[in-house]
């Protein structure tokens, strides 16, 4: 189901599936790149953290050449970075220049909190006591303002967020002129947040769901309603897993570095209320959050959602 598209609030279409990069390893991730747009995958999730852009782009490059399409059949993502929160485009031309792009199609603020642009590490800057350097004073909101200037030099199609909660979205949107394309947050049926996905819902900001398997070791796949669903529909448990966003109306990146996999993943079914509500019943005993930095903020995340 690489074909199913959701439309944004600013009128473009996002692929409700995208191939995410994360912790792809470098010498791997330009072939998965390459296949995954061979095998139909229109969406790219990538981000200057992840430190393979370089290769990402490379993988575009030969995807888009051996398909034939054009780049503006894809679409391609990237990410701010926290120790970039006052030097915006600066960033955003590495990414860029890495990529081999001229746009992207969406930028997002990957955390909504500044560090150090001139601490001891280019990326992940520390205190003498350990604990990352961040710069406390350094407005979220003015960081997106920021963000918004992009969008007169079509370097960026559209712009959004990544790990927000409602406290955060509230403190931003009645301060922009323009509401965030998306929110990308961790989602699975251990964590459904539902409280950010009915907000973004109201405001017109898309979920994008990221580790929808949960995390390496997650138990979701051997849960009991997963299981139970995959029988039922003569799929996989990462079928059910992936084909759970899509029904709830949000895009979803699934990782994987291996042809198989990146095929496999491809194999949305169609989930009924009742699929979902069977869903719904994994999180009755309590939320787990696989990816939470040590930041040292308070993110404003829910403890249950």
């Amino acid at each position: 189901m690489t074909d199913t598209l959701f439309k944004l609030n600013t009128g473009a279409n996002i692929p409700a599936l995208g191939l995410g990069t994360w912790q792809s390893p470098e010498g791997q991730v330009r072939a998965a790149v390459a296949h995954a747009i061979k095998s139909g995958y229109r969406h790219i999730d990538c981000a200057y953290v992840y430190g393979n852009e370089k290769e990402v782009g490379d993988g575009i490059k030969e995807g888009l050449a051996a398909t034939g399409i054009s780049r503006s059949e894809l679409f391609i993502t990237t990410k701010l970075w926290c120790t970039y929160h006052t030097r915006v485009e600066q960033n955003l031309n590495i990414s860029l220049g890495l990529l081999g792009l001229d746009y992207v199609d969406l930028y997002l603020m990957h955390w909504p909190i500044a560090m150090n642009p001139n601490g001891n590490h280019e990326k992940f800057p520390k205190l003498p006591d350990g604990s990352r350097d961040l710069i406390r004073d350094r407005s979220h909101v003015d960081t997106y303002k920021d963000m918004q200037k992009l969008l007169k030099t079509g370097k960026v199609k559209a712009i959004g967020v990544c790990n927000y909660s409602k406290r955060y979205l509230e403190e931003l949107v009645p301060n922009v002129d323009v509401v965030p394309a998306v929110n990308q947050i961790e989602n699975h049926p251990l964590l459904p947040q539902q409280e950010i996905v009915d907000y973004c819902k109201e405001k017109g900001i898309h979920i994008t769901a990221y580790s929808p398997l949960g995390s390496t070791g997650s138990p979701l796949m051997k849960d009991p309603h997963v299981v139970k669903l995959a029988e039922e529909k003569g799929t996989t448990p990462g079928s059910i897993l992936l084909s759970y966003h899509i029904a709830r109306g949000s895009s979803v990146l699934a990782k994987s570095v291996t042809p198989s996999r990146i095929d496999e993943n491809k194999h949305i079914v169609k989930l009924s209320d009742g699929d979902l509500a069977s869903l719904a019943e994994i999180s009755q005993k309590g939320v787990t959050r696989f990816v939470y930095p040590e930041f040292g903020v308070d993110f404003g995340f829910p403890d249950k959602s």
